[in-house]
């Protein structure tokens, strides 16, 4: 038997004086939207943008139009859920660490410094100590200051991250990196890499950091 369309509603009338007989109706479905946390029910343009489970310090709905869009489909769809926020834990990289040290996903960082700038990163896999470098092409910068710029992996060399107790880095290749941290996550900077290819993501190549999130995709 073929099974009947989502469009196709039967409905089945029988009467002991009558015949019973099937009226077909077709049914007009309409498309299902994911409700925002940042709009309201009426909005039609908002209503793709990503719920977010926790209160954000930086992002706005501008903020989360444009990142959304180039995040890997891999995590499209989903909440976004706040892992390590300055606000929230404290201003620490060994804290930031050990925030994410059950995640096994990728996560966006996001940071607002004392010019008020929001930039940050993508990262395909979580913060953590390594030795080594770790994370795929799928790891990207970008900046807010002052329109919206993605930097995607050049192919060049794959510094895309390295933990330390006392650091963060993201890219590299031979001189400064495309963004870097200090432990207390207060101090950062951020330069030209060969692995992204970027510009100073900031207004200035030293920064303060004002707030700073991870989140990450539930």
């Amino acid at each position: 038997m073929r099974p009947v369309q989502q469009s196709i509603k039967i409905l089945y009338y029988a009467n002991k004086s009558e015949e019973p007989f099937v009226e077909i109706v077709t049914v007009k479905q309409q498309n299902k939207r994911r409700p925002s946390v940042c709009s309201s029910a009426d909005s039609e343009s908002d209503d793709l943008l990503p719920v977010l489970t926790d209160h954000s310090q930086i992002l706005n709905e501008h903020h989360l139009e444009q990142l959304m869009n180039h995040i890997p489909a891999r995590t499209q769809g989903y909440s976004w859920k706040l892992v390590y926020s300055t606000a929230q834990h404290g201003t620490s990289l060994t804290t930031l660490y050990r925030q994410m040290r059950e995640l096994d996903r990728p996560v966006l960082m996001v940071i607002k410094d004392t010019d008020n700038q929001v930039f940050g990163a993508f990262s395909s896999d979580p913060f953590k100590v390594s030795s080594y470098c770790y994370g795929t092409g799928e790891t990207f910068l970008y900046s807010f200051s002052p329109e919206f710029q993605i930097f995607r992996w050049s192919g060049e060399n794959s510094y895309f991250v390295r933990g330390f107790l006392d650091s963060l880095q993201m890219g590299g290749g031979g001189g400064p990196f495309g963004l870097w941290l200090d432990s207390d996550l207060y101090r950062g900077s951020s330069y030209s890499c060969s692995t992204f290819c970027n510009r100073p993501l900031s207004l200035h190549h030293d920064f303060t950091v004002r707030d700073l999130e991870v989140w990450t995709f539930v």
